[in-house]
């Protein structure tokens, strides 16, 4: 099998030695970038990288900006890597479609489990046939989403969090439930981290994501999505 791809991008030289070295012996295949414009010119090669660990404070173009970028044309998974501990410093790149963040300092031990945990969710991590919902189709093996016969690009979250809620339409889940069926019992997500996941998917899916008919808020509870909605 060949190994994973990850593309690395900060332009902390130390940092990207230690991380690099870690990360090939625990079996990935590591390709630097020294700032956002040399990250989004190797996240569009063919093949790209099965992964992106990016930085949040690049030059050239910030990780904020690389992660914009990225998001509108593919559904490559991203960490950001930032240095900001506040919650909505670490919630502003899951606005823009991240799937996780490290805050530094972080051991390399630590994100090397992290990228394992992400690419357990990518295409070919579930199986099983597709889940219709009305007009909607969630097809978890070939990591496929279809709304009306369109296809919709969702990152590798947005996808686990519809196919959860999907597999049970109509139901209520709490977030601490979506947190540990879409992203294992190991993820330290937050509540507002499913939040912030929910508002992408509702851009991406509702006619009018301010009034969504589609995945509803269920108060003082969490989210459920709608039997008869799609």
């Amino acid at each position: 099998m060949p190994k994973a791809r990850v593309l690395l991008v900060d332009d902390d030289e130390k940092t990207v030695a230690s991380v690099r070295l870690y990360l090939e012996h625990a079996g990935f295949e590591v390709v630097g970038a020294g700032d956002g414009l040399q990250a989004l010119a190797l996240a569009r090669q063919d093949p790209p990288p099965d992964l992106v660990i990016l930085d949040l404070m690049l030059p050239r173009l910030d990780g904020l900006e690389v992660c914009r970028r990225l998001r509108e044309e593919s559904a490559i998974p991203i960490i950001m890597l930032t240095a900001r501990s506040s919650e909505e410093d670490r919630l502003e790149g899951l606005d823009l479609g991240a799937d996780d963040y490290v805050v530094k300092p972080f051991s390399p031990r630590e994100l090397a489990a992290r990228v394992r945990a992400v690419l357990r969710r990518v295409p070919g991590a579930s199986d099983g046939p597709p889940v219709r919902v009305g007009t909607l189709v969630v097809d978890p093996a070939r990591h496929q989403v279809t709304l009306r016969g369109t296809p919709i690009a969702l990152t590798p979250r947005e996808f686990r969090l519809l196919e959860v809620m999907a597999r049970a339409p109509g139901r209520a889940f709490t977030r601490a439930e979506l947190v540990e069926r879409a992203f294992g019992a190991e993820s330290e997500a937050l509540d507002r981290t499913i939040d912030a996941h929910v508002v992408n998917l509702r851009r991406k899916i509702e006619m009018d994501p301010a009034k969504p008919a589609m995945v509803e808020t269920v108060f003082g509870v969490g989210y459920r999505l709608r039997p008869e909605s799609a």
